[in-house]
């Protein structure tokens, strides 16, 4: 049986119908009842956790099933359609790709994958000249530690320490994993291996000191020589949060790794192309790392991710020695052109800025609304985290984050379960596409559910 949680739960619903939503049934339909129970018989339980709504099609900032409800979404799926749910040019591109017959090549080369690395290669900074493609983020977050020891090691064969932050992301693999900062992700991997060490992530509200000299200091109390650390892995803001770092702290960070010939790693896997009104996220910061991680919205739809970076770096390894079996495939590199075209034409980047202003104020102000359940609002562009507390506004309150979310589901928000240390924190990142308009009838219906929510 599918268990009915609160994220999840089955709820008799008012009509809902306005310029952006429109629901007209009880949650979730009872025409999916049989198929909810088809995925809990034949998946694990691990593929749940997520509203059962399914999703039956989706077009630019809208999800709709298929009895006659629309979802405005404020999700991306999971931040992966920042040029909107099935834009026509990208769908036109896969379409032309499926007639012309070649859907797969392994590494022999094809013309859309050579299009694509020389496309990802010109729109990263100078010196990120080389690029390999992949399926997933965490591959590319996998492929950037090998490389990074990889190349470090060449040099000094104790040079293999991978800094990373708490409360990091970074995907769901093994290497991904123990880089990661979660450590309820990490109690399955048992004897972790060395080499891989966290420090305090500077985002001002779980960790206080924001200061680099933590950085210095949690690395001398892990009793970790910084001419061993071959490369110091950051996502250029916490995907858990939407948290970014000061913008000093960042650049000391950067002075260190080249003082202590590390590489500078940013997973981009969710802040690339466009999201937070910049084309990379690490542009906030003002440093070029040495390698970028993305992933997400850079197809907009299929499964797409690079690893990008220095030459000297990339090139590491010899030919045939570093492959994967759908790298480069060509449908996806279509469909990546296609999206980055429109992310670049149609003004997305801009726009991601523009009315992320709106968001953001938007979300001030309900914060100030309800002290009692939001200790924080983070992030920039169209990405932003809402923090639920309990009314200290520190100490996480997931279970009321869960309500809020599943009565946002209920009034026609696209919402994915929340996120954080205990699911405390509700993220909020629709398609670079949204319009002011949407953004104000999203957070009415956030407005409405802390309410709602709050009083049950």
């Amino acid at each position: 049986m599918v268990d009915h949680n609160v994220v999840t739960g089955s709820r008799a619903v008012k009509r809902v119908e306005t310029a952006h939503r429109r629901i007209v049934s009880e949650l979730p339909h009872p025409g999916t009842h049989a198929m909810l129970e088809k995925l809990a018989e034949y998946e694990p339980r691990s593929m749940g956790g997520q509203p059962l709504i399914v999703w039956d099609r989706a077009e630019d900032i809208y999800v709709y099933d298929g009895h006659g409800n629309k979802w405005l979404d404020f999700s991306s799926g999971v931040l992966v359609t920042n040029g909107g749910h099935g834009h026509p040019r990208v769908r036109a591109a896969i379409a032309a790709g499926a007639a012309k017959g070649l859907l797969f090549s392994y590494c022999f080369p094809n013309a859309a994958r050579a299009a694509l690395v020389e496309r990802l290669a010109r729109m990263a900074p100078e010196g990120l000249e080389k690029v390999y493609l992949m399926s997933t983020g965490t591959e590319a977050v996998e492929n950037a530690i090998k490389l990074s020891r990889a190349y470090c090691r060449k040099r000094d064969p104790e040079k293999y320490v991978v800094v990373s932050f708490e409360d990091a992301f970074h995907g769901r693999t093994l290497g991904a994993q123990m880089a990661g900062g979660l450590p309820h992700l990490k109690d399955w991997i048992g004897n972790t291996v060395r080499g891989f060490q966290q420090v305090p992530f500077p985002d001002g509200f779980h960790t206080e000191d924001t200061s680099f000299e933590s950085f210095e200091r949690s690395l001398r109390s892990a009793d970790v020589d910084g001419g061993k650390v071959c490369a110091v892995l950051m996502e250029s803001y916490q995907g858990m949060g939407a948290s970014f770092a000061p913008v000093a702290y960042v650049r000391a960070l950067a002075e260190w790794c080249r003082t202590h010939g590390a590489l500078l790693v940013f997973d981009e896997v969710q802040a690339g192309f466009g999201r937070t009104g910049k084309l990379w996220g690490f542009e906030h910061y003002g440093v070029v790392p040495d390698i970028i991680c993305c992933g997400k919205g850079i197809s907009g739809s299929l499964p797409l991710s690079a690893t990008i970076g220095r030459p000297e770096v990339m090139d590491v390894f010899p030919p045939g020695s570093m492959t994967s079996t759908h790298a480069g495939h060509p449908l996806v590199c279509e469909a990546g052109l296609a999206n980055l075209d429109v992310l670049t034409e149609e003004g997305l980047v801009d726009n991601a800025r523009e009315v992320g202003e709106e968001l953001h104020d938007a979300l001030h102000k309900l914060m100030d609304r309800y002290p009692q359940a939001i200790g924080a609002v983070h992030g920039k562009g169209l990405v932003a985290g809402v923090h639920v507390t309990e009314s200290d506004r520190k100490t996480p309150n997931g279970k009321l984050a869960a309500k809020v979310a599943w009565q946002a589901v209920c009034s026609g928000l696209m919402m994915f379960a929340p996120v954080g240390r205990e699911g405390e924190t509700i993220k909020i990142c629709p398609p670079l596409t949204i319009t002011t308009s949407a953004v104000r009838e999203g957070i009415e219906v956030l407005d409405e559910s802390f309410s709602v929510a709050l009083a049950e």
